[in-house]
């Protein structure tokens, strides 16, 4: 080991590249399978719209010069292809620069998606991914020793990911400070899994630990990620072990699976030694790579300034980028925890004839609450984005303003592509001739009442949410 190169780390990286790549990989697939409907030329929110008379510098896309959405399939397939390639260690069997390109080109392609997602992809994950690929870029290949700065570096990205979460919390909602959030977030997170309801019955002392638990590893054991071996390995391995918590109590797309692989990247190498590879011959960086290593060192601590300014403001920004190539982030998540679920549920019928009232059928959604009969599902890391904007939609109408209208319009055509993001088509003979949304406030069951009835959930209907339209036709 010296300054620059540590061949202790070889499998560390190993499983962190190979990690990253799976996560690019979900990326990349939930983008070509949802973007015609979502952004699309005839999109709910169209990229060839939101980038009229937008210049490069303002949006870093491949897509600002010209977009059409067999362009946007190349790149979104093109991205599986090469996430399959680091996945499977192809960009490892590469020479340096070659490898660096590869991971380069991995980058450009997602920056390139999520600067034209608008809404669709204003999530911090995004930002995460877009940070931690950057990064990766500079590892290098199975035959370089693993660069000691880079991995620093990704250490620095964990750091913020998990103190800036707990300082958004203890900042945020009171509930946090007197450990009482738990009592609520199960049952009111965006997207429930199957397990959250036993989750949210969980006894309330236990919920006051998990809150208590939460602190600590997101206030106190981030520092020790700076500390020497095998402290920053056992800091790691609590961040681990509780995102693997979170994931089995929630859908939080890949947010959890890429701190996971941050974390993994700390874990030394000697802990790794069940796995079935072996490090070949190392050689020695070049003194290139290790000058730039350097650099983006020194470029990097530059861009942290607003991060950290940040995070040590006491009016901290849950979420943001402070450039438009995503490069140095702020993370956080769950400020504030709702107490309450709300629903905007999705309707649509046929007139009635002969002055008798119309039957309003639901439209099925694959995985926010609808019917109260279904178990919640398991999506993540899959990234399902119009159910996650159903559920800022009904925390306000100013969520969805700009594209709900025209979600019912395209329900009002039965069109095909929009009826790929639900489950489901309650209309398949013929469209519905009016289209409405209606607010629902939702509660899980309690252990007697789902004993009884079968049903996860409970509802009771607030009121019409978005007037009906009626087809044009």
């Amino acid at each position: 080991m010296d300054w620059f190169s540590d061949p202790g780390y070889w499998p560390s990286r190993w499983v962190f590249q190979r990690g990253l790549g799976l996560v690019y990989l979900v990326a990349f697939l939930t983008a070509a399978n949802q973007f015609r409907a979502l952004i699309g030329e005839h999109g709910l929110t169209p990229a060839p719209r939101f980038l009229r008379g937008r210049t490069l510098r303002q949006v870093p896309s491949l897509f600002t010069l010209r977009y059409s959405d067999r362009r946007f399939a190349i790149v979104a397939w093109f991205g599986v292809a090469l996430s399959l390639g680091a996945l499977v260690g192809l960009w490892d069997r590469l020479p340096l620069p070659v490898c660096m390109a590869m991971w380069a080109l991995l980058w450009v392609l997602y920056l390139s998606i999520v600067n034209i997602g608008q809404i669709w992809y204003g999530f911090g994950w995004e930002s995460l991914l877009l940070e931690v690929g950057f990064l990766a870029i500079f590892l290098g290949p199975a035959a370089t020793e693993p660069p000691v700065l880079v991995l620093w570096l990704l250490r620095w990205v964990l750091f913020r990911v998990e103190f800036g979460a707990g300082l958004i919390k203890i900042r945020g909602d009171p509930c946090w400070r007197n450990l009482t959030c738990l009592y609520y977030h199960h049952e009111t997170q965006p997207m429930p899994n199957p397990l959250s309801w036993y989750f949210h019955h969980l006894p309330k002392p236990l919920h006051r630990v998990e809150a208590a638990g939460n602190h600590v590893v997101q206030l106190v054991v981030p520092f020790g990620l700076f500390a020497p071996q095998p402290v920053a390995g056992v800091a790691a391995a609590l961040m681990v072990a509780t995102q693997l918590w979170l994931c089995v109590s929630g859908n939080f797309a890949w947010l959890n699976a890429i701190t996971i692989v941050l974390g993994l990247s700390v874990i030394p190498g000697s802990w790794y030694a069940a796995l079935p590879v072996s490090a070949p011959d190392l050689g020695a960086p070049p003194h290139w790579f290790i000058a730039l290593t350097v650099a983006l060192t020194a470029f990097v601590a530059v861009l942290s300034y607003r991060p950290v300014r940040n995070l040590l403001s006491s009016h901290q920004a849950m979420n943001a980028s402070f450039d438009k190539l995503h490069l140095v982030n702020t993370y956080g998540a769950f400020g504030r925890v709702t107490r309450t679920r709300f629903e905007v549920v999705i309707e649509g019928c046929y007139d009635g004839t002969h002055g008798t009232e119309p039957e309003w059928k639901q439209y099925p959604f694959k995985g926010k609450p609808v019917d109260p009969q279904r178990r919640p599902r398991q999506f993540a890391p899959y990234h399902l984005r119009l159910d996650w904007l159903m559920w800022f939609a009904a925390l306000s109408p100013e969520y969805a303003r700009g594209w709900l209208p025209i979600l019912a319009d395209r329900l009002l055509d039965n069109d095909k592509t929009t009826l790929k993001l639900l489950r489901g088509n309650p209309f398949p003979g013929r469209p519905p001739d009016r289209v409405r949304a209606v607010l629902y406030e939702y509660h899980f069951t309690d252990r007697a009442e789902r004993r009884r009835t079968g049903a996860w959930w409970t509802r009771e209907r607030i009121g019409i949410y978005l007037m009906p339209r009626r087809a044009s036709r």
